[in-house]
Parts: C-alpha cells; structure tokens; sequence
C-alpha cells in the first residue's frame, strides 16, 4: 500500500471514529426516553473497553507507520500527542481484559491532555502564527504533511482517535457506571 493509499485510508478511518463518537454522543443522550436506543447503548458499552482499546491500538499504528515507514518526523507536538496515546493501549487493553470499567478514570487525564494537545495543534496547522513558539528543535508544529479530503490531518486525525476513545469510555449506562466489573484473578 502506497503513502498515499495509507493516508486516505487512515482519514477515512479518523472520519469514522469521529462520526462514531458523534453516534455515541447521541445514543446517550436519546437512551434518556429511548428504550431501543437505552439497550443499544448497554450493548455498545459492554463492549466500549475493548473497542476504545482498538482504537487507540489503531491510533497508535497509524502514528507508528507515518513516523517509522513513511518517514513524516514527529514534531514537539506530535511526541506529547504520542505520550498520551500510547499509554492508552495497554490501560484499555488491561481494562478490557479485566472487564474494569472504572479504568476510564485512568484514561481521563490522558484523553484529556491529548485532545488539548490535539486540537491546538490542528487549529496552528491552519493558522500558524498562533503557533510560532510552539516548536523548539525538529519539524515545525505548523507544517502539514498531508491533508485528506481538504481538511484531515495527523493532528485532526489524533484528535478524533481520542474522542472516539472518550466516547466509549463515557457512553455506558448509567446503572453498570460506578460498577466495575472485574474479573476473577
């Protein structure tokens, strides 16, 4: 698969998190008067741990495959991005494996700390006066390697892996939230 391909493949990928995250936002919301979408919502987050693993496992290639295979060199932003992703994928993976759902308050602060990162990062890509000291040593924070269908970057494409992450950590039923579900050592 070309770079090109991967790039494409990859936004496309970070489109669907985000619109699946959009879902889940909804789905919790409408779950308040829906008894089809408030089942919908407990199926999904029976399984939120392991898919919220999968996305930050996906994340974390993606970012491992531009940086080592088609050698885009991470700047400073980049690396902080990289420090709150890729902790992500052995918590959720513990987590999932445990089925112990209070893990999404371990994630938090990363989820956090990313998107922040994430987002200002996207918003200096556009506007890179706002970003001019943002990067010390290596690449620009501001320079783009690439933007798919006008508009996704590797910064947005970030910030989209850790909202999904965020949506599925969030989105189960208030019943099975303080309950965490561990399973027998």
């Amino acid at each position: 698969m070309s770079v090109e391909a991967m790039q494409l493949f990859t936004a496309l990928l970070a489109l669907v998190a985000l619109g699946g995250a959009a879902f889940l936002l909804v789905l919790k919301v409408a779950a308040r008067w829906s008894p089809v979408a408030a089942r919908l919502a407990s199926d999904v987050g029976r399984s939120s741990l392991a898919l919220a693993a999968l996305v930050a496992s996906v994340a974390t290639a993606g970012s491992l495959y531009f940086s080592e295979i088609a050698d885009f060199v991470p700047c400073r932003l980049c690396w902080f991005q990289r420090i709150c992703m890729y902790p992500l994928v052995a918590i959720l993976g513990v987590a999932a494996w445990r089925r112990d759902r209070s893990a999404r308050w371990y994630c938090l602060p990363l989820l956090v700390a990313g998107a922040s990162v994430s987002m200002y990062h996207y918003i200096i890509e556009w506007k890179p006066s706002w970003g001019e000291s943002a990067c010390g040593v290596g690449p620009s924070c501001t320079d783009v390697w690439f933007r798919e269908l006008g508009f996704v970057t590797l910064a947005f494409m970030a910030l989209a892996g850790f909202l999904a992450v965020g949506a599925l950590l969030f989105v189960t039923p208030a019943a099975d939230r303080n309950q965490p579900v561990v399973a027998d050592n």
